[in-house]
């Protein structure tokens, strides 16, 4: 798969948004709309991606891509005490909401196992976030025919992107929702989109992707205008019907008193950014230890998604939140076309 050409026919990107956002039905309608739908492996097991797989293309896309989370090494005795002291914390809120603090347990997102599936999947774009895969598993997918794209923070993890062999980067800024993708989060650099793009450009000879506070056409205009092959949003589809968003998370969005997001590691201990609500505040000092906190807060955040509690609940947006649109998918990518071409992108 040429990644270059894919991207000047398909200039808006649809991000990956794991743990039930991301819908097969919103990457479908993405990528019928000429856009790149991307469906996201994390949290699932092989047997589960492979079956969204099938549902994507049982919905008539055919140019689509698909996300893994890259495996986090393990963590210190150090991060164990974090870890206990944390849970000791999360036992109160737990108890207020009739549930137990989950386990906090290592996993590798079941990697090796979907590395094979989409190896034998054969589809055309695979991403990775989190950390950048081995040579041998870039040249796997290359050799099945995909193009393979790295999520960097930093201009050093672009560059060891491509020297291990990557087709391409998205270069992803700090105002993007959701977790951020850098390599090591105890020595994050978290930089603006518009001051990260321009130096990734130049540092690498592979495309680019933009991502990072993409909200209208006029942002995707501004990125490829700075050397981006394509702009990547998550927010500006979370108000879609295809969505899988709860509605408390979709109304978030718009409810005057959710009004700024912050970067967290309370839900996952991973840094992530969300709506500013009581549990990121509450838990300003929580450990960055993932999937550990993940796995412990899962049961909380089930709980408090089952009483319709905001305050509760992981409400993933990038900073533009505020203007997402509620539209159908495939009439937003429209949209964004349009706005990008009057904005003097040339599409």
């Amino acid at each position: 798969m040429d990644l270059s050409r894919l991207c000047e026919e398909r200039p808006i990107v649809q991000a990956p948004m794991a743990g039930g956002t991301t819908t097969p039905a919103l990457v479908a309608a993405v990528s019928a709309a000429g856009g790149l739908g991307s469906l996201p492996a994390g949290y699932l097991t092989a047997d589960a991606l492979g079956a969204r797989i099938d549902e994507v293309r049982g919905l008539g896309a055919r140019t689509f891509a698909v996300n893994l989370f890259a495996p986090s090494s393990s963590r210190s005795p150090e991060c164990d005490d974090a870890l206990a002291a944390y849970r000791s914390v999360l036992a109160a809120v737990a108890h207020r909401l009739a549930v137990e603090v989950g386990p906090a347990r290592y996993d590798d997102d079941d990697w090796d196992a979907k590395v094979d599936l989409l190896v034998e999947a054969r589809v055309p774009v695979v991403s990775f976030t989190f950390g950048c895969p081995s040579e041998e598993v870039l040249t796997r997918l290359r050799t099945a025919g995909s193009a393979t794209i790295v999520t960097v923070t930093t201009v050093a993890e672009a560059r060891t992107a491509v020297a291990r062999g990557a087709d391409g980067v998205c270069a992803q800024g700090v105002e993007a929702g959701g977790h951020r993708a850098t390599f090591d989060p105890e020595h994050a650099d978290d930089r603006p989109l518009a001051e990260l793009l321009p130096d990734v450009v130049r540092a690498v000879d592979v495309p680019v992707i933009a991502a990072g506070g993409i909200m209208d056409g006029a942002d995707v205009a501004a990125a490829l205008s700075s050397g981006a092959v394509a702009a990547q949003s998550g927010t500006a589809f979370l108000r879609c019907p295809e969505s899988g968003a709860q509605p408390v998370h979709k109304a978030a969005l718009t409810d005057p008193d959710f009004t700024e997001t912050s970067l967290t590691c309370a839900f996952t201990g991973r840094p992530a950014r969300g709506l500013t609500n009581r549990f990121i505040l509450d838990h300003s000092d929580a450990p960055c230890a993932y999937p550990q906190v993940h796995h412990m807060t899962k049961p909380l955040r089930a709980a408090a998604t089952r009483a319709a509690d905001p305050e509760g609940m992981a409400l993933w947006a990038g900073t533009g939140f505020r203007r997402a649109r509620e539209l159908p998918a495939g009439e937003l990518v429209a949209v964004l076309r349009e706005e990008a071409a009057g904005a003097g992108a040339t599409l």
